[in-house]
């Protein structure tokens, strides 16, 4: 992630514009008229074009297919120029007002405060929390910044501040309308006089200190990053990527990128108290390693850390994503998964307790005890787990051993647990994660794959770890 070397000041070019939520699947030609508009606002406001003129047309589509392409290829999409399901989904998440990409000869340095020692003021309050809470939340919101940076933020009750923090709706003073609920939620100017650093927060939201409505902690963290000069980064576990995602405050950890952006500015402080910062994965890391992996309905999930990659078989490249976007109430990090297709299910496991998903719904009166499938109290975590459909029984791996699981009779079997370097040699002695596929089960153990034949009962290949991403 880079510094707003001009693009968060690009937000002097902007539109306002609102996304709601998912649509159908992949559309070109059968694009809606409601659909273009959507996506020529989004364009136009996010992906700035050097003409303003309109960018699209129903039979004229150069404009548009470029600027899709640099869309798609800012999130990570696959680069097609065409208006299809995963595009329009992104530009229906609520999200950051500052362009991803715009006209870079507007403002000819880069953009920081020259002093460490800023000022803000809160002008005025949303009626959805009260004011500690909304003291609170800014407060802890630059102090995401100032304990990774020399800089320090003093507020101020009267006069003219450094940053000045307000809620407002629609046009609210800067010729730079909000759009109403689930649309922008904020927006902040870049380092500069007078209204430079700036920040501006859509009303017709709903602000709350918890996961329901928009976290304002988390937004303002977000607009800070601007206010202090950062641009959108095109990491998905970035603080700074544009769409909004919830993360608990209380377990709140600034991703590393964020980290090496802010310190590309002002350099790094001396008071950091979290200095492991999260980072995102490499799918193409020689030495990566998975925590564990399942299909859904034919789309393989692999996860690592608070990530996953969907996998799916007509699609040319991998999608990252947080496990917290599809389901915020998983734990953030899991140890296994397996697929149980019989019912429609996948079973998720975090330490002592599981969930079970149909699709992306988590059933209720979960999650559950580990012991209540039989496991011994003793047991504290699952490593892996993977279903072998033609036995009808599920193998549950935890250190150097491993359990047989019956589905149907929901019993774990009789003579387990086994060593697993005596039912299954050449494999190792512990598994990381796990699958089957056309009578094969690949192990996974560090930064190496073993794919394992079940009827001959011994290893066909060793492979490496990344390989499972095309890598």
């Amino acid at each position: 992630m880079m510094p707003s070397v001009l693009s968060a000041a690009i937000f002097f070019l902007s539109l306002a514009f609102g996304l709601p939520v998912p649509v159908p699947h992949e559309r070109d030609s059968d694009v809606t008229e409601q659909e273009l508009r959507l996506a020529e606002k989004y364009l136009k406001t996010f992906y700035v074009a050097s003409d303003h003129a309109g960018i699209m047309t129903k039979k004229g589509g150069n404009a548009l297919a470029s600027k899709l392409r640099e869309m798609q290829s800012f999130f990570d999409l696959e680069v097609t120029g065409k208006l299809d399901e995963d595009t329009l989904e992104v530009m229906k998440q609520p999200r950051c007002g500052v362009p991803d990409v715009g006209e870079y000869n507007v403002f000819p340095r880069s953009l920081k405060w020259p002093r460490f020692n800023l000022t803000y003021r809160i002008e005025n309050y949303t009626p959805d929390m009260t004011h500690a809470e909304v003291d609170r939340a800014i407060k802890k919101a630059f102090r995401v910044w100032s304990e990774v940076t020399p800089l320090n933020f003093t507020r101020l009750r009267s006069g003219t501040a450094d940053i000045m923090i307000s809620f407002g709706t629609k046009e609210h003073g800067d010729f730079y309308p909000f759009d109403g609920p689930n649309g922008l939620l904020a927006h902040a100017f870049p380092p500069g006089q007078r209204i430079g650093g700036d920040t501006h927060f859509d009303d017709d939201e709903t602000f709350t200190s918890g996961s329901n409505g928009y976290n304002l902690f988390i937004v303002a963290a977000h607009e800070f990053g601007h206010a202090l000069g950062l641009d959108h980064s095109r990491d998905p576990g970035s603080l700074m990527y544009p769409v909004y995602s919830y993360t608990e405050p209380s377990r709140f950890l600034l991703p590393d990128d964020d980290v090496q952006g802010i310190q590309s500015l002002y350099g790094p402080g001396n008071r950091d108290p979290n200095p492991k910062h999260p980072k995102t994965p490499e799918k193409c890391d020689p030495e990566l390693s998975l925590d564990a992996i399942t299909e859904m309905r034919g789309e393989k999930l692999i996860f690592k850390d608070r990530f996953f990659w969907r996998q799916h078989p007509q699609m040319t490249d991998v999608e990252l994503v947080l496990i917290r976007n599809f389901w915020p109430e998983l734990p953030s990090k899991i140890d296994a998964a397996y697929e149980y297709p019989e019912k429609d299910l996948i079973y998720i496991f975090r330490g002592r307790k599981f969930w079970a998903l149909n699709g992306y719904d988590i059933l209720a009166d979960y999650p559950k005890k580990i012991q209540e499938l039989g496991f011994p109290k003793s047991l504290r975590t699952i490593d892996a787990a993977v279903y072998n459909r033609a036995m009808g029984k599920t193998l549950f791996f935890t250190g150097e051993k491993y359990w047989s699981f019956d589905e149907e009779k929901q019993t774990v079997e009789k003579g387990y647990p086994r060593f697993i370097a005596d039912d299954f040699p050449g494999i190792g002695e512990t598994v990381d994660a796990a699958y089957q596929r056309n009578g094969y089960i690949y192990f996974f153990s560090g930064s190496l794959q073993f794919e394992y034949s079940t009827w001959s009962n011994k290893v066909i290949r060793v492979l490496k770890t990344n390989s499972i991403l095309w890598c």
